[in-house]
């Protein structure tokens, strides 16, 4: 179904499978294959490839020559119907590919709201990426990858597959993640090691001296304390009675991962 206020190039091809909402703006030559949702007032530029079952939130902007819900790179993928979701007000800029699920994994992809993907970006199968987040050209993510709200991702930098970056944090560019990042964390480096907390970014997005001041001291619990992961996580459970903001970091602790940068 197309909405009637939909502004519809005559030189793309669009699926009869195709759920096309208000106000889209879909310009030439692009192609929507198979199930395709489209939420209101998305715009797709022209040469854009988007593949279903795939299902579009509100106000996207999605850049020529980007690939949005291609089947995966997995060599376990044949053909099976897996399906991506990107939520509301995104911007997917030139040459970015976002691939769908796999059934041996979360059978779909997840994208949040209000992120920023910038020229070339690769979201593969079973990722799944929060909210307000910003992938810097060529950021990588492998299949399996979880990714926090308010993550900033530097230029080519890449992450390991079922690899983890916790909320807030900061991976430097060129930076090659094979173990996880907690929140709040900037990470930088091949292979990655971390630098400190991401200030700059909490400071920016509100949080106070004191949540900052209860953040750095959670950092060095868990890395200048000579504490194993086990050791810090009830340190920083009581830490986090008092401040909050800390609890997270616990929680990233306690999930058994690839292990932390170190």
């Amino acid at each position: 179904m197309i909405d009637s206020s939909a502004v519809i190039a005559k030189s793309a091809q669009v699926s009869a499978e195709a759920q096309i909402g208000k106000d889209v703006i879909i310009k030439d030559h692009v192609i929507i294959e198979g199930p395709v949702s489209v939420g209101e007032g998305t715009v797709i530029e022209p040469f854009c490839v988007l593949r279903g079952p795939t299902f579009i939130g509100k106000r996207n902007h999605i850049y020529q020559f980007a690939s949005i819900g291609e089947g995966c790179q997995d060599l376990k993928y044949k053909g099976e119907p897996t399906e991506l979701h990107i939520g509301d007000d995104n911007t997917i800029r030139e040459h970015c590919t976002m691939h769908r699920g796999t059934v041996q994994g979360l059978n779909d992809t997840r994208v949040g709201s209000r992120n920023l993907f910038m020229v070339n970006t690769h979201v593969a199968h079973d990722c799944v990426v929060g909210d307000d987040c910003i992938f810097s050209n060529n950021a990588t993510l492998a299949g399996h990858v979880t990714i926090g709200d308010h993550v900033i991702f530097g230029g080519l930098a890449a992450i390991h597959q079922f690899g983890r970056v916790g909320a807030h944090a900061f991976v430097a560019g060129m930076a090659a993640l094979n173990m996880d990042v907690p929140p709040y964390v900037m990470a930088a480096g091949h292979y990655a090691k971390p630098f400190g907390i991401n200030k700059v970014g909490l400071s920016r997005r509100g949080f106070t001296e004191e949540q900052i001041g209860a953040i750095r001291k959670a950092y060095m619990i868990i890395y200048h304390k000579h504490n194993t992961v086990e050791e810090a996580i009830p340190q920083l459970d009581e830490l986090a009675a008092e401040f909050p903001c800390v609890k997270i970091m616990a929680d990233f602790l306690r999930e058994n991962g690839r292990g932390i940068v170190r």
